[in-house]
């Protein structure tokens, strides 16, 4: 019973990491919608 709590759990904080849904600019960057920091996930090519 505690290993299913346990992935339950889990697969709850897993599924909290969610990737956003892709709106990057030609620098790869993008301001959150969450916080309004404008960040990047890539560096330029």
């Amino acid at each position: 019973m505690k290993t299913i709590i346990l992935l339950f759990i889990a697969a709850t904080f897993a599924t909290t990491a969610v990737a956003h849904n892709g709106e990057t600019d030609a620098s790869g960057c993008h301001t959150s919608p969450d916080t309004g920091i404008y960040h990047c996930h890539q560096g330029l090519s």
